[in-house]
């Protein structure tokens, strides 16, 4: 990353590292996104079972791949401090310890899914389906961690459309597989809402295979050396990881989990209103690629500045990445209000889920101007390494304000599964306010370093 000195300059530099990140974000997404949609013009069942199954599998995944996510602002620091030797030891510790949280994925699923499924009030075959997509996607856990760990080193280097151009090549590949499992094109099995989760562990192998590949084969990632030299695993590497890594984690988790835990109470519906909720669920969270692109791409521009102790520069970025993310939801959220039926056609043809989606989306609405503070806040605190108070922030707004309002509002007034969608609206504007005052403090603090340091010269 090169050393900037203009706002222009910044702005320029920090769109090269975010575009691609986006394209990213949005790539992956997509498999989640072909998962649903596809899985949606099967039957409602289908919608319904991938969507119960999904939420419970990405608030576990985001949140353990979260602990991972501490690879990106330790790596940015030691390459802006120009620490280049220790980053090979600090990659490959992270590749260890995701094959061990891969594990403990798989072992506690294995003996906990069954009683979750058989304690949720969901119809027979929705509830095979979604065990059917669990089992499936679980192949594929083990690469999707280990690609986690690869493709934050990459991107803390600058280098983030190396991981763009791995994703795009991925997407073809996740679209045929689910075309020929989840329709049974071709000879292959008709497997509905479970070949979603065969496509999609499947296309993990693939994306983790062409990373390694990179690294091992292009500059200037070769030239690391992350897989020439032999490290053992240090407990003491793992702890400087978690420390930083847990926090991001349970912040990653509280939030996610908190839609995942609306979904879940949503059962107490019929299919129709959950194949609903989901489709309008999914394409919020796919418009919340926009800001959580420029919370990660805050990430690294900002741990780079601080690394080199430019602490005024990493202010300037900071700025530069709000202001993009609220003009670019705002203009996400226009076109949520003007293009609803076009939205809710995209996920199903049936006529009553149709309607409803577009119901649920005027709510999704809202969604976009809290992301669009909170992610790049989020982001921004990572690239200081202030970690802990977020996590913190987020179980307060997310679980104490945000789902005990849903539930009050959809459990005692004549606002039903509506209500839980304006406690979800209520907890992410307490966690944007929250961590704006945080952002304000931390920065304030670094100004009086400054001065200090000013005077003392």
């Amino acid at each position: 990353m090169k050393t900037t000195f203009t706002k222009r300059e910044k702005i320029l530099q920090f769109l090269s590292i975010l575009f691609p990140i986006l394209i990213t974000q949005l790539g992956l997404y997509s498999m989640t996104f072909f998962d649903t949609t596809m899985s949606g013009k099967v039957h409602p069942h289908d919608l319904a079972g991938v969507a119960i199954g999904s939420s419970l599998w990405v608030p576990v995944y985001t949140g353990l791949s979260g602990i991972l996510l501490s690879v990106t602002p330790i790596v940015a620091q030691l390459v802006g401090a120009k620490k280049k030797h220790d980053v090979p030891k600090i990659v490959i510790q992270a590749l260890y310890l995701s094959v061990l949280l891969s594990v403990m994925i798989g072992t506690i699923g294995y003996f906990s899914l069954d009683p979750i499924l058989n304690n949720m009030e969901l119809e027979y075959e929705v509830k095979q389906i979604a065990y059917g997509f669990l089992v499936a996607l679980s192949f594929g856990i083990v690469p999707l961690f280990l690609y986690s760990v690869l493709r934050c080193f990459i991107d803390a280097l600058g280098f983030t459309r190396v991981s763009m151009l791995i994703t795009l090549t991925s997407l073809p590949i996740n679209f045929v597989l689910n075309y020929l499992l989840i329709f049974g094109t071709f000879g292959f099995p008709k497997l509905g809402g479970i070949g979603a989760g065969v496509a999609s562990a499947i296309t993990y192998w693939c994306i983790t295979a062409i990373a390694v590949y990179i690294i091992i084969k292009q500059p200037p990632f070769r030239d690391y050396n992350v897989f020439t030299t032999f490290f053992r695993p240090s407990l003491k590497k793992w702890g400087e990881l978690l420390k930083i890594g847990v926090p991001i984690g349970l912040s990653i988790f509280f939030e996610t989990s908190i839609f995942a835990a609306v979904t879940l109470l949503m059962s107490q519906y019929n299919t129709v209103t959950i194949a609903s909720h989901q489709a309008a669920m999914n394409f919020a969270s796919f418009l919340y690629m926009l800001p959580l692109s420029i919370s990660m791409a805050l990430t690294i521009v900002v741990g780079h500045e601080v690394g080199a102790k430019r602490l005024k520069d990493a202010k300037q970025y900071s700025y530069i990445g709000i202001s993009m993310a609220v003009l670019l939801s705002s203009l996400s959220a226009a076109c949520i209000y003007f293009f609803r039926p076009e939205v809710a056609s995209i996920y199903t043809s049936d006529p009553v889920v149709l309607k409803l989606t577009q119901e649920f989306l005027l709510y999704a609405i809202f969604f976009q101007l809290s992301d669009a503070i909170a992610a790049p806040i989020q982001g921004t605190l990572r690239g200081y390494k202030d970690v802990n108070v977020t996590f913190i922030m987020a179980l307060i707004s997310y679980w104490v304000i945000g789902l005990p309002v849903g539930y009050l509002l959809a459990s005692y007034t004549k606002l039903d599964a509506f209500g839980f969608w304006i406690g979800l609206i209520t907890g992410l504007a307490a966690g944007a306010i929250g961590l704006s005052i945080r952002l304000r403090m931390i920065q304030k603090r670094n100004e009086i370093l400054l001065y200090k340091k000013a005077n003392s010269i």
